[in-house]
């Protein structure tokens, strides 16, 4: 775990959300975690890359977060994938609803992370890329990464 700028305790990340997503707003969601949960999360054993978040009955649910059984815990530890249930405001439920039935859009979590002792997961809604964006992405990443290499070169010899 790494610590950020703003604080908080980074649990994990997914890499690929903002590669294989782009992504429009952010949401920031507190989770119903058993005590297993939060220590094997505080020894950093959490994966998001195949996670993803729905809308069921009015709550939102986090669904194939992968979170390690707990090495001290006894026969009382959890089950790793289960769906985990985030807290949100009803006006946020709501929005994230909205979004959700509109055609393509999806809730990703980018982040976990420890913020005031809590966990918190970030969700952002985004809409997922075709092979032609993420070519196109890779392509503009590239071009900048050769001109910032041109200048560099340039300001050593001058």
């Amino acid at each position: 775990m790494t610590k950020e700028k703003t604080g908080h305790k980074l649990i994990a990340t997914n890499k690929f959300a903002r590669v294989n997503y782009d992504i429009d707003d952010t949401y920031e969601a507190g989770m119903v975690l058993s005590g297993t949960e939060v220590k094997a999360l505080r020894a950093g054993k959490a994966n998001l890359s195949d996670s993803y978040a729905m809308v069921k009955d009015g709550e939102v649910y986090l669904k194939d977060l992968h979170i390690s059984h707990y090495d001290h815990g006894n026969r009382s530890n959890h089950e790793p994938t289960r769906s985990r249930k985030l807290l949100l405001h009803k006006r946020e439920i709501r929005r994230l609803y909205g979004k959700t039935r509109e055609k393509g859009l999806s809730l990703i979590p980018t982040r976990l992370y420890f913020k005031n002792g809590m966990v918190k997961v970030e969700l952002g809604v985004g809409r997922g890329k075709k092979i032609h964006d993420r070519r196109q992405d890779i392509k503009q990443r590239e071009e900048r990464r050769s001109i910032e290499r041109d200048f560099k070169s340039k300001r050593i010899k001058v």
